[in-house]
């Protein structure tokens, strides 16, 4: 039985902006066991021995706990396995946040998220699907389900579809969930645009009747062209989310997901149709003011309309449903199972008579059209439950026993171990677990990915191991940070932690406007202020820069007191010079008890005058040469770059690697490579230096666009 969620109220029509940068600070968890063989398994680590956990229910949604060894069946692509290690786990909830500490370094929440018996969780608030007042209303029944399902043990994060993944932290403390979760986070129900793309949508086709017109030619093209960019940003967030998941850990993850669900877009080629009465016309050619050459860049050339075009045509072309029917395949790969919760309760009407996102004067939606929108955001929600073993909370007015069901699908389960008979092939392998006990219905793993005998791991020698799997984790970390590349916001950041003169600590940030907004306010340039600020709210250096006019780009250098281990916030102030309004920024600079860390970028091209720039948006061009600078320690002796593709294959084209003393003091590794060869996709440059004895490798992801 499946219940639904209430008749919503009156939208409010609110944004808390803010809550962006809050739901970056992660969230909860807890756990404790007994266990049936032993108190402790020790699971052996050998590349074909295989964990799995298992969650037992009756049909009722009822956990069985008292399952035996020998009323299970395991097999593996149907050839049966023996059970080489069993355990039978209880979550005990409940008792003092002061009993539940957090990790304190990168390296603690690491090693926390490893460890077989710590259930990991992460809470998905889909605030671009999720009416502000549906927020508030899910708040309470939401935080009484995670208090009686998270335990001492476990771990949680909170993720929107904004969140960088590689800022992804776990908390055990549930305070600090309930200080999110209470907030009003929805945006979906927003009046006015939630950033400078949407707006240059609105603007480029507003939907106004022009001259003798009836009825607009671009009537509802800018809010489809929104409501499709918005559903792509989410499906991006939870691949990044999976993909992150994926090498965390074997154990199975479990993905709250609270969401009015999606309409999973088609190509639509009315979407292509033409917008203007007036002809289309062919890019404006236009004399750059900073070299004094042609250039056909629409951001020079003030041609709002032509960049618009092109995003209009590739959102037309949108295919997410194959992409959506992927994500299942990759969550079942990666042991990560979704509870999906809608937070309207029972709906009768999709969306209000004036759709959300509304620009100009949009159609209305016929009563059959909005009852087809709710059956497929409702569907979507169940396919992306039934597909990943998880459950879903939908059409329910009465959340709590619906939550319930979910709690008690998670309160306790078994773990298996067992020695693989299948092959060391790199290939994915069926997993399916029976139990004989009848009435009792199991959800387990799917299956795994095979290691092969050149990446086997061999217990003589585990510093190899261990360097493989950190290796492979960073990969992950570094691809998983362009997740939000393809979104364009107000300010882009990219910030580097080292050492400048006489060995103390600096953060380098380079800020830049979108190349769009050069058209606008900052085409006369303006002013960035930058404040970092520690975990308790104290200030802790400062900076400021000027862009010129033309300059989309700054560098900013902080140079604090002292800079100890910690999560920073970088707050920026950025303000035009063609307006009194500013605007205010942020972005996490995590700083670890590593010398060094993090990486900028410049471009050289023609959009540059073939002159090198900063730039912090990853997204680069085949006729751009790329180089990035991380900082190294005073003693650091580079060792060799490479280019990888995505799956962490090195490529034959050279990148060449050099030693850069500043003027500060500060010492860089900088790696430059041509993008001409590259096709349009992610990539990742390599970066390897000695220091002391010890080797140090850095990833650093980048974008390849047409």
């Amino acid at each position: 039985m499946r219940l639904r969620p209430t008749f919503r109220d009156p939208r409010r029509l609110s944004i808390v902006a803010g809550l962006v940068c809050l739901a970056t600070t992660a969230a909860l968890s807890g756990q404790s066991a007994a266990s049936q063989d032993q108190s402790r398994p020790s699971f052996r680590t050998e590349a074909n021995y295989v964990r799995v956990d298992v969650y037992a229910t009756t049909r009722d949604g009822v956990a069985v706990g008292d399952l035996r060894r020998d009323e299970f069946q395991l097999l593996e692509d149907r050839v049966p396995q023996a059970i080489d290690q069993f355990s039978s786990v209880v979550i005990r909830t409940g008792g003092p946040e002061t009993a539940r500490p957090d990790p304190r370094t990168l390296e603690d929440n690491r090693q926390a998220v490893t460890d077989a018996r710590a259930r990991v969780f992460v809470l998905f608030l889909d605030s671009l699907h999720v009416d502000g007042s549906a927020s508030k209303t899910i708040a309470r029944p939401l935080m009484d389900a995670l208090r009686r399902v998270i335990g001492p043990d476990d771990l949680i994060a909170i993720v929107t579809p904004h969140t960088s993944i590689r800022t992804l932290t776990f908390t055990r403390r549930l305070a600090t969930v309930e200080d999110v979760v209470s907030r009003e986070w929805g945006l979906r129900d927003s009046i006015t645009p939630l950033d400078a793309t949407e707006q240059r949508y609105a603007d480029c086709y507003p939907g106004l009747p022009q001259r003798d017109e009836r009825v607009a030619r671009d009537l509802g093209i800018a809010q489809e062209m929104i409501l499709r960019r918005r559903e792509e940003q989410t499906f991006e967030a939870l691949e990044s989310l999976v993909t992150y998941l994926r090498d965390v850990r074997e154990e199975r993850k479990a993905v709250i997901a609270v969401s009015n669900g999606w309409r999973v877009f088609r190509p639509n080629q009315s979407l292509t149709r033409q917008p203007r009465i007036e002809p289309p016309t062919g890019p404006l050619v236009v004399v750059d003011p900073r070299t004094g050459t042609f250039s056909k860049d629409p951001a020079l050339a003030g041609d709002r309309t032509s960049a618009c075009d092109g995003e209009r045509f590739r959102l037309a072309g949108l295919d997410n449903n194959k992409r959506f029917r992927e994500l299942f395949d990759r969550a079942n790969r990666a042991n990560v199972s979704f509870y999906p919760v809608d937070p309207r309760g029972v709906v009768v009407f999709d969306d209000d008579i004036v759709p959300v996102a509304g620009v100009g004067q949009n159609p209305t939606i016929k009563p059959n059209e909005d009852d087809s929108r709710r059956r497929e955001r409702h569907d979507s929600l169940l396919m992306l439950a039934e597909a990943t073993d998880g459950a879903a909370v939908v059409e329910t007015s009465n959340f709590a026993p619906a939550l319930r069901r979910m709690t008690n699908d998670l309160s306790s389960y078994y773990l298996l171990g067992y020695y693989s008979t299948g092959k060391l092939d790199g290939r994915f392998h069926a997993i399916t677990v029976r139990v004989t006990r009848p009435g009792v219905q199991l959800r387990a793993r799917r299956g795994y990915l095979a290691a092969t005998r050149g990446t086997e791991a061999v217990s003589a020698v585990p510093a190899i191991d261990a360097g493989a799997a950190a290796h492979a984790q960073a990969l992950t970390a570094a691809l998983a940070s362009l997740g939000a590349a393809s979104r364009e916001p107000s300010l882009y950041v990219q910030t580097a932690v080292g050492s400048s003169a006489g060995g103390a600590r600096a953060v380098w940030a380079v800020v830049e406007v979108p190349r769009t907004a050069l058209i606008g306010e900052w085409a006369k340039g303006g002013d960035v202020d930058v404040l970092l600020v520690d975990g308790v709210g104290n200030t802790a250096g400062s900076g400021r820069a000027s862009l010129p006019p033309g300059a989309a780009s700054a560098r900013v250098t902080i140079a604090p007191r002292s800079l100890t281990p910690g999560t920073y916030e970088l707050r920026i102030r950025s303000k035009s010079a063609a307006t009194s309004r500013a605007s205010n920024d942020s972005a996490r600079v995590p700083v670890s008890d590593a010398d060094t860390s993090g990486a900028l970028f410049f471009r050289r091209g023609p959009t540059t005058g073939n002159q090198e720039v900063p730039t912090a948006d990853v997204r680069f061009r085949r006729n751009e040469t790329l180089r990035v600078l991380t900082p190294s320690a005073a003693a650091a002796t580079p060792a060799a770059a490479r280019l990888l593709d995505r799956a962490g294959k090195a490529l034959a084209i050279p990148v060449a690697l050099s030693t850069v003393n500043e003027s500060d003091g500060s010492q860089w590794l900088a790696a430059q490579t041509s993008l001409a060869p590259l096709g349009p996709g992610d990539y990742l440059i390599e970066i390897s230096s000695t220091s002391g004895g010890s080797d140090r490798r850095m990833l650093v992801a980048f974008r390849v666009v047409p």
